[in-house]
């Protein structure tokens, strides 16, 4: 039997040795998909090439996986879910310890390997590992999570909840957090004894390849984590299998409606996190400076490409004055290729996401608003063929705009103004989105008003990404979420959303209970 190869010769990174620049590879590798803890090469003939958005050099290509290759792996899932289910969640809890210390001592491996496939800056990137690390870390609290109740419900007779896996789970991903989506399905979906089929985003799949490599030597058995790769093909394999129980999926609305829709049909348990349009209430009386400062930060971190982005703010009254400063603040950001230290933001995506970004400020400029910061154009000296979108900030933008309507997804502001809070709150739900906003005062009344009011998911008073930590959970709501289901992707509601709740009533004669006579009526007593 072939040995499968060597993890080095296959990632071609380590925890000591992983990329550092922008300098083109030589000899690029294809990526691998996992099953039964190895790496295996596709023997497809299609693949998707991986770019590094700074440059647009080759970096790897995906396969587009044949369908037994596919079915090899939801076999490798299910063979492995009695075994793992029936393992104690306490010795669960001892492999989600070693793989939360793995991933600590891969965190700058992890993030290198983020900003040469997906563009964002090292430290940013960083930050996606630490959030999706923070899940996996809260998932240590297993044997807490999975306690029952029980309630004694007559004499002799009691109640137990048992919490139990679903089966074979699968997890879809996005380009944006390429470590940190990946955690929040994975540490909640095993812990509580379910088996996993990960499909990687095809333009950012090496973070979750190094978390297979981690998976391994943290010690979960053959089977537990998998990962298959592709695109259309493969995701509608995944909903159409019926060994698959649940699906998870963070994206866009197109395709999260399509997965909701389709999966939900086929019986399966579906959580999918889609688009947004999240906004930001300046109120005269927050301090402007840290308002300022908030606003650019969540507006162009990650060039803007991130579902809690505050991509549109709300200028109450006289706050309309602080635009030339935001300008001013904002043209002092250093857009560069990821791995410069200087880099406050760098490129989006994929060429295509540039020109799409692109349009939409045009429209904006034909719809009559007016542009304050102009990204377009821009190209760092040092890479002049990557895809870049500077911050751009648009002033005098109504609801109707497209620019407004639409979820941009990249390093682009749009100001409106209104007269009072209330203005603000109306405008903000008549919006179709809703996974999170926030406000900014010093307020209290202010800020409960904001809080009781507004049609969001996640609110933020004075912090502008109001993303819950790992002890709550991801909370949007309307459009932002497909089919008005929930996505509850991590805490205790995520616990709910991979297990199933089991009750066994129970009667057990007292000791020294006399035979009692037997009848067929219904109980009337207590």
């Amino acid at each position: 039997m072939a040995q499968p190869p060597r993890v080095d010769s296959v990632l071609g990174t380590s925890a000591t040795s992983f990329p550092h620049s922008h300098e083109k590879i030589s000899e690029p590798k294809d990526t691998p998909y996992f099953v039964d803890n190895e790496f295996r090469f596709s023997s497809s003939n299609e693949f998707i090439d991986i770019h590094d958005p700074a440059t647009n050099n080759l970096v790897s290509r995906v396969p587009k996986m044949t369908k037994s290759e596919l079915e090899d792996v939801v076999a490798s899932a299910e063979k492995a879910f009695p075994v793992w289910s029936s393992m104690s969640t306490i010795a669960r809890q001892q492999v989600m310890f070693r793989y939360v210390g793995l991933i600590r001592e891969h965190w700058d491996r992890l993030a290198a390997v983020i900003t040469l496939e997906q563009g964002k800056t090292v430290s940013d990137a960083k930050g996606d590992v630490l959030r999706g690390l923070q899940v996996a870390e809260a998932a240590c609290a297993g044997p807490e999570y999975m306690k029952g109740e029980v309630l004694e419900v007559a004499k002799d007779m009691e109640t137990r909840t048992y919490r139990e896996p679903l089966g074979v789970v699968a997890v879809v991903c996005p380009f944006n957090f390429p470590a940190m989506i990946p955690l929040w399905c994975i540490p909640i979906a095993t812990i509580t004894g379910n088996t996993v089929v990960l499909k990687p985003s095809e333009r950012a799949p090496g973070a979750a390849m190094i978390l297979m490599e981690l998976a391994e030597k943290a010690g979960f058995p053959k089977g537990v984590i998998n990962v298959a790769h592709g695109a259309h093909d493969t995701v509608n394999f995944i909903l159409d299998s019926p060994t698959i129980k649940a699906i998870s999926f963070v994206g866009s609305n197109k395709a999260g409606e399509y997965i909701f829709a389709k999966g939900s049909a086929n019986g399966k348990r579906v959580q999918a996190n889609l688009g947004a349009k999240n906004h930001a209430v300046v109120l005269p009386d927050s301090d402007k400076d840290s308002t300022l400062d908030a606003i650019i930060a969540a507006a162009f971190g990650a060039a803007g490409q991130r579902c809690m982005a505050l991509s549109a703010v709300v200028f109450v009254g006289e706050t309309q004055s602080w635009l030339p400063e935001l300008v001013e603040r904002t043209n002092a950001l250093s857009v560069n290729g990821g791995f410069e230290s200087e880099a406050d933001l760098g490129p989006v995506v994929t060429p295509e996401s540039k020109t799409r970004i692109e349009s939409l400020i045009s429209s904006a400029e034909t719809e009559g608003a007016k542009l304050l910061r102009d990204g377009r154009g821009f190209k760092p000296p040092k890479y002049p063929n990557g895809n870049w979108v500077a911050p751009t900030i648009i002033s005098e933008v109504v609801p109707s705009m497209q620019c407004y309507k639409e979820e941009i997804f990249g390093p682009v502001l749009v100001c409106l103004q209104v007269q009072s809070l209330d203005e603000a709150i109306e405008l903000i739900n008549e919006n179709p989105y809703g996974n999170g906003t926030a406000v900014f005062t010093s307020s209290g009344v202010s800020a409960e008003r904001f809080r009781k009011n507004i049609q969001a998911g996640q609110v933020g008073v004075n912090v502008p990404i109001p993303v819950p930590l790992p002890m709550f959970s991801f909370t949007g709501n309307k459009r932002s979420v497909a089919g008005g289901g929930a996505n509850t992707f991590y805490g205790r509601p995520g616990v709910n959303f991979y297990t199933q709740l089991k009750t066994v009533t129970s009667k057990w004669a007292g000791r020294d209970a006399q035979p009692a006579k037997t009848t067929l009526s219904m109980p009337t007593h207590s």
